[in-house]
């Protein structure tokens, strides 16, 4: 796919037709399984197949990075059986989805906390990091156990223990602090479900994104969704606060 820029003097600076990296607030799995009767896992578990069809598809468009957020800081709060039904989805997904996306180049990597997360789980997070990481096709950010604000208490916290000094603390010395500190700024962000909010999520990383709202459920979602999410990027002008 061509990826040169779109030339408009009058609009201020040209958006190149694909975004380099993308983040996918993934949401509307439960409601897509209550309208059908099903329980809220097997929306969830429709969810992993549109995350490979996504993934498939941002690299056929020609995507570096794509951003996707699992579980948050906050879905802690929700019923125990749900949030180890979670646990247990991503573990089928590194069994099941995600070594056939390495088999076509995609390097996987979790970014957020991973002390709470189960030791197991842990485990076969770090094989499939390690597994990936000479891959290049792709760069699959999973967000799990993640959250925006505590991400950026963890930079601070960072800076204090490094010891950096007040005059010293500036935006790069923050960022190199960050959960993902190779992660490049998001340019595109798209929440799926017709929600329209970031709910805490890569609020250093997106400061500048393009904001895409879709009315499609998350397990609804895929390529026609994505190329459209890509369209509309392509037509706005990115001006980085100036005019």
């Amino acid at each position: 796919m061509d990826t040169t820029r779109h030339e408009d003097a009058a609009l201020g600076t040209a958006a190149p037709i694909v975004p380099a990296c993308v983040a996918i607030i993934m949401d509307g799995n439960g409601r897509w399984a209550s309208a059908r009767g099903l329980p809220v896992a097997e929306g969830h578990r429709e969810g992993t197949r549109a995350l490979r069809r996504t993934v498939e598809a941002a690299i056929d468009a020609g995507i570096s990075s794509l951003v996707v957020y699992a579980f948050s800081t906050e879905n802690w709060s929700r019923p125990s059986d749900e949030v180890e039904t979670l646990m247990e989805i991503l573990s089928e997904t590194i069994d099941r989805e995600l070594p056939d996306l390495a088999r076509q180049g995609v390097r996987t990597r979790f970014m957020g906390r991973r002390d709470r997360v189960p030791g197991w789980l842990r485990e076969k997070m770090d094989a499939l990091e390690a597994l990936t990481a000479e891959l290049d096709t792709l760069d699959l950010w999973i967000a799990f156990d993640y959250g925006g604000r505590a991400e950026l208490v963890h930079a601070a916290r960072r800076l204090v223990v490094d010891g950096v000094s007040a005059d010293a603390v500036d935006e790069d010395a923050l960022a190199e602090r960050l959960y993902a500190p190779e992660l490049p700024e998001v340019d595109l962000l798209v929440r799926t479900s017709g929600e329209l909010r970031i709910s805490n999520f890569l609020l250093w990383e997106a400061a500048y994104a393009e904001l895409v709202f879709t009315d499609t459920l998350w397990p609804d979602f895929g390529e026609d969704d994505l190329q459209a999410a890509i369209a509309e990027y392509a037509h706005r002008a990115r001006r980085f606060g100036g005019r």
